[in-house]
């Protein structure tokens, strides 16, 4: 029934690990230097998956554009991330950059026309209002 859970639950993890490590990282390296060698990190498990599934490559020109604009974003995203996380409090960057997916409800909105309830549309407010009460 809940089969998106334990997945999910694994990414929540993974990701507040990810911004631990971010901190870490950061006192020791510079950004990018960083973004290097957790891209490595990516590219091996990508290739670790892609061993295990006896990945296929599929090339549909439209899925792979839009598939390499999404590691660009993630690149870009990452350094960013990085930098921002060398210069400020751990806490507050993650906390800001966590709502990332208010731009993508906002892109699903305009571009491919989601609907909005009243409850997310509340919730949204509510995200903003946490980022006040984080970076003060």
């Amino acid at each position: 029934m809940f089969e998106w859970l334990a997945p999910a639950l694994i990414a929540l993890f993974s990701f507040g690990l990810w911004g631990f490590f971010t901190k870490l990282a950061i006192a020791t390296i510079d950004a990018k230097s960083a973004l290097f060698f957790q891209t490595i990190g990516v590219m091996l498990i990508g290739l670790v998956t892609f061993y295990f599934m006896h990945f296929k490559i599929n090339l549909n020109i439209k899925g792979a554009s839009f598939g390499l604009l999404t590691g660009f974003a993630y690149g870009i995203g990452c350094l960013f991330y990085l930098i921002a996380a060398g210069k400020g409090k751990i806490v507050t960057v993650v906390t800001l950059t966590a709502l990332y997916p208010l731009i993508t409800l906002l892109l699903a909105y305009y571009f491919l026309h989601e609907s909005l309830s009243v409850k997310q549309t509340f919730g949204i407010v509510l995200a903003l209002m946490a980022i006040l009460f984080m970076s003060s």
